[in-house]
């Protein structure tokens, strides 16, 4: 997997060579080092709110999908093969909602897009982590993994709009994985959850608080949806 991976990394970067740069990034181009790193100072709310964001976000997407596998071989004793067609279906349920969703944001804005994908994963939660049957857990799990990556689906689009100009290439890559880094105990968080409630009361008590609390940062942040990279728009 590496080395097929490997291989994609270099055609990407011999397309990379032949691709023009955007006019925008033209237009607001900083020269220096130094001048990037006063623009994120200046620009450190806006900074620390996606910061905020990313990091509950990773906190969504890993809390659901990483031990999910395990959770239906240890609680419910299902075989390598029936967790994986299951794990087939709810990333092709994660794809569609990606896609839908992503579409939605350009009607219905960003944020109310993103709460309304959060909105059918809450839903989910009971037959999710309680369900007692394969078809049960099926349905439970894609509408879990279609409002999750449906949420995900946005991100791109929010975090470029709400990026400082002169920063772009940088700020939504940086936020992103520093989210990533603050966000990967959630794992951890879940495995102590188990131990002391139960592996069913775990996902759902960790995975309810955290889209409970992506409503309030959501319903209370801002929004550019719509908005032009170009100084001359």
């Amino acid at each position: 997997m590496f080395l097929c991976g490997f291989g994609v990394a270099l055609l990407i970067a011999a397309l990379i060579t032949q691709a023009p740069e955007s006019e925008a990034w033209r237009e607001h181009r900083i020269p220096t080092i130094g001048a990037i790193f006063h623009t994120l100072l200046e620009y450190k709310r806006s900074f620390a709110y996606l910061l905020l964001v990313m990091s509950v976000m990773t906190c969504l997407s890993h809390g659901t999908q990483d031990l999910y596998p395990d959770f239906l071989k240890s609680v419910h004793g299902f075989g390598r093969t029936t967790i994986s067609h299951i794990a087939i279906l709810y990333n092709i349920g994660a794809i569609t909602g990606a896609v839908i969703f992503g579409h939605l944001s350009e009607r219905l804005g960003r944020r109310y897009s993103i709460m309304l994908a959060l909105s059918m994963s809450l839903l989910s939660i009971p037959a999710w982590a309680f369900g007692s049957t394969v078809i049960v857990l099926i349905i439970a799990s894609v509408i879990m993994q279609t409002g999750v990556q449906g949420a995900f689906g946005v991100i791109p689009a929010h975090l470029n709009e709400l990026s400082p100009d002169a920063v772009r290439s940088l700020f939504p890559g940086f936020v992103y994985q520093l989210g990533v880094l603050v966000g990967s105990p959630a794992v951890s968080i879940e495995y102590l959850l188990r131990d002391r409630f139960g592996y069913p009361w775990a996902l759902a008590s960790f995975e309810a608080s955290v889209i409970i609390t992506l409503m309030f940062i959501y319903g209370f942040g801002p929004e550019r949806r719509g908005r032009s990279f170009r100084k001359t728009a």
